[in-house]
């Protein structure tokens, strides 16, 4: 999509059930290998939006490899949910698996991650769509094929969970 200035950003759009945008977020690091950056503007900042009583936080793709920006939305808003959508191919497809549950575990939160499938003319995709809990635990897998996944997501533990062990509190000491 074209931002207000004319130049192109990779974006992940959030709509509600009755059609309406919830939340925008612009990819904040082009693949540069890959010539994206050659199209591309970064994205300026993490986003965040309410999903029901949950606050979620959207990435795309290589993103996943720069935890610093995970650890930005973290500091900030403290999101229950990351949902990383992506296009890993099978030949890093271990990168992607590992990277998911480096997230969830260092952020004390759930990772939706969404993979492609399929081929084009330079890769192959193997999928492996997952969910992953903030322990670092695959709940739901979708392996290397098409197809849908879910998992009810225990947030009430999640929050519990956050407050028996309060890592997140020591993002703030780095500024004192």
């Amino acid at each position: 999509m074209r931002g207000r200035d004319g130049r192109a950003r990779n974006k992940a759009l959030v709509f509600s059930p009755d059609g309406k945008l919830v939340a925008f977020y612009a990819k904040m690091r082009p693949f540069t290998a890959g010539g994206e950056s050659q199209h591309y503007v970064a994205g300026e900042h993490p986003k965040v939006f309410k999903w029901a009583d949950c606050t979620v936080s959207p990435f795309i793709c290589y993103d996943l490899r720069f935890p610093e920006i995970f650890r930005e939305v973290v500091a900030a808003h403290r999101p229950e949910v990351f949902a990383v959508i992506a296009n890993f191919p099978e030949k890093r497809i271990q990168h992607w698996v590992t990277l998911l549950q480096a997230r969830a575990i260092e952020n004390q939160a759930y990772v939706v991650g969404v993979n492609r499938i399929g081929a084009d003319p330079y890769y192959n995709y193997g999928g492996r769509s997952r969910i992953i809990s903030p322990q670092g635990d695959i709940i739901a897998d979708a392996g290397m094929r098409e197809g849908s996944i879910n998992a009810t997501l225990d947030l009430a533990g999640l929050r519990q969970y956050r407050q028996g062990l309060p890592f997140l509190e020591d993002l703030g000491i780095w500024s004192r």
